[in-house]
């Protein structure tokens, strides 16, 4: 196992489930003041600058926290690995790259490379009802694939994690109801007619 005063990722979304390379240790990791939520655009992996869907982000939320995965990157392949990251989830810049304080189970903390969302950046969008989150994400799609895969992929990487999500969950349930196609014109037509007044986040 890498040691840790090695390079670590904290993996929150599809990291968890596709990291792009090939870990020399995976742990359980609890990131302390940050959210993860569909709090970002997608106009290139997950939608389209004509059609954007929505990717998750870690937001900072006073109190939270977040439950995932840190990533051990095998020694020597430290400056390509980041450079492979970089390149997939800076592509516009809506995230941050920081290094944080993550808590791994058994008590030992180390520092890993986290990206954030930038609050300031056109992308960002904290505080979408659900439904209009559950909207959005079932009719988009980008160039590595759909919006409702993305999230389903991280939902069950997530219960096989033994990590709860309540808001995921409900989440991803709204969007498979909405398979349906009459039940997608429906929640088109809502969102054309203005906010949801489902609150939920």
């Amino acid at each position: 196992m890498a040691g840790a005063e090695g390079l670590w990722v904290f993996g929150y979304g599809s990291l968890m489930w596709n990291p792009g390379f090939a870990a020399a240790a995976v742990r359980p990791a609890r990131l302390e003041g940050w959210h993860r939520s569909f709090c970002m655009r997608s106009v290139h992996h997950r939608g389209t600058p004509a059609r954007p869907g929505l990717v998750l982000a870690l937001d900072s939320v006073p109190g939270a926290a977040c439950d995932g995965l840190a990533l051990a990157v095998p020694a020597g392949a430290e400056e390509a690995t980041l450079a492979g990251l970089r390149a997939r989830e800076l592509v516009s810049s809506a995230y941050l790259e920081t290094r944080l304080p993550v808590a791994l189970g058994g008590g030992a903390s180390i520092e890993a490379v986290v990206f954030v969302i930038d609050r300031a950046h056109p992308q960002y969008c904290g505080g979408l009802p659900l439904a209009e989150q559950a909207a959005i994400i079932a009719g988009a799609a980008g160039g590595r694939g759909t919006n409702p895969d993305y999230l389903f992929q991280t939902v069950a990487r997530l219960d096989a994690l033994g990590i709860p999500d309540p808001d995921l969950t409900a989440l991803a349930a709204r969007v498979r109801a909405l398979a349906h196609p009459g039940a997608r014109l429906r929640a088109r037509a809502d969102l054309t007619a203005g906010p949801a007044a489902d609150t939920e986040s």
